[in-house]
């Protein structure tokens, strides 16, 4: 009877082992949601740690090209970028034959994400949580443990490259010091806050030749001769905002996007915190990935260049606005129309000209119009988290147009920096494509 049992004993050991052994695990991560998932909790993170816009970019870009890259290394459909952005050098990932792809991508993303961001419990709760429900579909351990480690060795190559983008020099670099000058920008209320990212434009770009490459058309002169176009541009501000409709008031709502927002209540003053504009078009990408229903390779596709876009766009955008200095509508309103005028939407920290959610908008639309046509139907619930309503759009042009748009409803544009705007984000996301690509055939004929 005892051996029975021992015999029997081992019958169920070779079974379960067996068993194991043949457990399918190639199905645990098929489409980007893991990804997407992954970045929704950067975005968190990033509201929550108040990071600029530009800083915001900066983020979404490295993490999003480490999760590329693994993509990269294991399907010849897709090629690195690595060799093709500025100041990098071309890498040859061998991923071992234990190593599941895009469990690896998903762990550069968290890697590398996690890196750059200043609340970093938050972000390893959200991969632990993750990486807890991958492993009850049935991913061995040695499996998930050589994904990891590639994953870490994607990413570490994607930190070095981040280090020598002289953000952190940057971090020592001097004030913006406010002049009296007449026409220049001045703080705004309610907290006046100090001009955010002054020396942006030294930061190193993915894909430009230059932060000026694309120096948009200047603003009209200053003035405040009433038959001037500069007072025209101004009062056209004022006169839209006071007669605006719902429908325009739910579009510069809907496209806020101000993580500076400050709400006052007598002598308590606090944050409102809310999703950057690079988020926001962040989150469109991951959308249009999951409509489209592309794989985790895709989807990494999309986040990649879509973030490298929004980069190349802040600093563009960044070097003109400090090289202009521009007046913002509040203050001059206030200074030459209304002194009692308050814009719908609050002002924030930075001079006027260009608007960069337009640049920022029409560089992401561009991009993503290349990877998925522009006539692509868009659920756009990216701001539903934080109270407002879905928006839906026909194209991705139309959500950069109606973007744009929204901050001359809100009263903190002129719409010349909105128009030309546009022009410089298009402009440079052209050039983004014709400089570095995601495809094979399309590299080999540049």
């Amino acid at each position: 009877m005892r051996l029975l049992k021992s015999i029997f004993g081992i019958c169920l050991l070779f079974t379960a082992i067996s068993c194991a052994k043949e457990v399918d695990y190639s199905q645990a991560i098929t489409d980007g949601h893991y990804l997407s998932e992954a970045q929704n909790k950067i975005t968190e993170v990033i509201i929550h740690d108040i990071f600029s816009p530009p800083v915001a970019a900066r983020i979404y870009s490295y993490a999003s090209l480490a999760a590329y890259e693994v993509a990269a290394s294991v399907d010849p459909n897709y090629v690195s970028l690595m060799g093709q952005l500025n100041g990098s050098e071309k890498v040859a990932f061998s991923p071992s034959e234990k190593v599941y792809p895009p469990l690896a991508s998903l762990a550069a993303y968290y890697y590398v994400g996690t890196g750059l961001i200043f609340s970093e419990e938050l972000m390893n709760e959200h991969r632990d949580a993750a990486y807890e429900a991958l492993k009850e579909k049935g991913i061995p351990d040695d499996v998930f443990e050589a994904s990891i480690a590639f994953g870490k060795e994607v990413g570490d190559v994607i930190k070095a490259y981040s280090s020598k983008d002289n953000y952190h020099q940057s971090r020592s670099f001097p004030k913006f010091t406010i002049t009296e000058e007449e026409g220049t920008w001045q703080p705004t209320p309610p907290a006046y806050m100090e001009a955010i990212e002054p020396h942006w434009n030294k930061i190193r770009t993915f894909v430009l030749d230059s932060a000026s490459q694309f120096k948009p058309l200047p603003p009209p002169a200053f003035s405040t001769d009433p038959d001037s176009e500069f007072f025209k541009v101004a009062k056209e501000v004022y006169d839209v905002d006071k007669a605006a409709t719902e429908e325009q008031k739910e579009i510069a709502l809907f496209w806020d996007c101000n993580p500076y927002k400050m709400n006052v209540k007598g002598h308590v003053m606090f944050a409102e915190k809310k999703i950057t504009p690079g988020g926001h078009w962040m989150s469109i990408a991951a959308i249009a990935s999951k409509a489209a229903e592309k794989d985790w390779k895709g989807t990494a596709e999309a986040l990649a260049m879509t973030s490298i876009s929004l980069n190349e766009a802040f600093i563009s955008c960044w070097d003109e606005k400090y090289r202009s200095n521009v007046i913002r509508p509040e203050t001059y309103i206030n200074q030459h129309i209304d002194e009692q005028w308050v814009p719908l939407l609050q002002t924030p920290p930075f001079p006027e000209h260009t608007s960069g959610h337009s640049v920022a908008s029409a560089a992401s639309a561009y991009t993503l119009a290349h990877l998925f046509g522009d006539e692509f139907h868009i659920v756009d619930s990216s701001e539903v988290a934080y109270g407002l309503p879905i928006r839906e759009f026909d194209s991705f042009s139309q959500a950069a147009e109606e973007a744009a748009l929204s901050r001359f409803y809100g009263g903190i544009h002129y719409r010349p920096a909105i128009e030309y705007g546009i022009t410089e984000g298009r402009d440079l996301a052209k050039f983004i494509w014709t400089k570095v690509d995601t495809k094979p055939k399309n590299v080999a004929s540049k």
